[in-house]
């Protein structure tokens, strides 16, 4: 999802929501089950607007990882697809 390129934060919804109460849950890779689940963001506001995050530099994914408090390796594992350099 281009708004949301980290699908971790789907465990934080869940808790907050009681997903799990309700028969939803989540995959090692957080997909959501069962497959008909839906989860989203959705502002009521006219000048609101879906946006793409884009390309994330090291310096963000670092800034993104300490605020999070976890591994840089664990957060370029999850925004792999949005990373602008070569976490080699």
């Amino acid at each position: 999802y281009p708004a949301c390129p980290d699908h971790a934060e789907k465990r934080t919804l869940f808790d907050l929501l009681g997903a799990r109460d309700h028969g939803m849950d989540l995959t090692t890779s957080c997909a959501m089950t069962p497959a008909a689940t839906v989860a989203g963001l959705y502002f009521a506001h006219p000048e609101s607007r879906y946006f793409n995050v884009g390309r994330l530099g090291k310096d963000q994914v670092e800034d993104y990882a300490r605020r999070k408090g976890q591994s840089l390796i664990e957060t370029e594992r999850w925004l792999a697809e949005n990373l602008a350099y070569d976490p080699g």
